[in-house]
């Protein structure tokens, strides 16, 4: 039986989660999306490896399971995130969750771009964040559009996630 919470109410057992991240291009940086690195003349300006994709994974998790965002347990002002893995943070992310009783259900993650083609790398950026959230990778889905030349994708200058996710709280 569900715990209770402080009004007598179950606790719930399911909670959703929703993400959204963005970074403009800069030159001299690889370009990461999902854990894969992507062939590209430009990557993404960020603090970390400024992988979009994992970091919008990463608050739908956080906010599922109402343990902050990514800026408050990985500050851009902390020298020791400065070009982390994007992965190894998702990997601490998804340790934090287990601790606090929650379990991944399933995430889904649209990556926002005119450019580049991302089908060519979708199986490997659902394996590697599969990989990284200890679940099989047909809980992961990755999706990936463009905005038709609309706004700041469209025009080239950056790349934009959103990921929503279901948790369970385990037994």
């Amino acid at each position: 039986m569900p715990g209770r919470c402080c009004r007598g109410r179950p606790k719930p057992t399911f909670r959703v989660g929703q993400g959204y991240d963005a970074h403009r291009f800069a030159p001299g940086r690889r370009l990461v999306l999902a854990g894969a690195e992507i062939e590209h003349p430009l990557g993404l300006a960020g603090h970390s490896d400024a992988d979009v994709a994992t970091h919008a994974l990463m608050d739908a998790l956080l906010g599922a399971a109402a343990l902050g965002d990514i800026g408050a347990l990985f500050p851009d002002d902390d020298a020791q995130y400065s070009g982390a893995s994007s992965l190894e943070l998702l990997r601490r992310v998804s340790g934090r969750m287990r601790d606090a009783g929650w379990a991944v259900v399933n995430v889904d993650v649209t990556i926002v771009c005119q450019e580049p083609r991302l089908a060519p790398h979708r199986e490997a950026m659902r394996a590697n964040l599969a990989a990284a959230l200890g679940v099989p990778v047909d809980a992961v889905g990755v999706k990936a559009t463009t905005t038709e030349g609309m706004g700041f994708e469209g025009r080239g200058e950056g790349i934009a996630a959103s990921a929503v996710c279901l948790v369970r709280r385990k037994d």
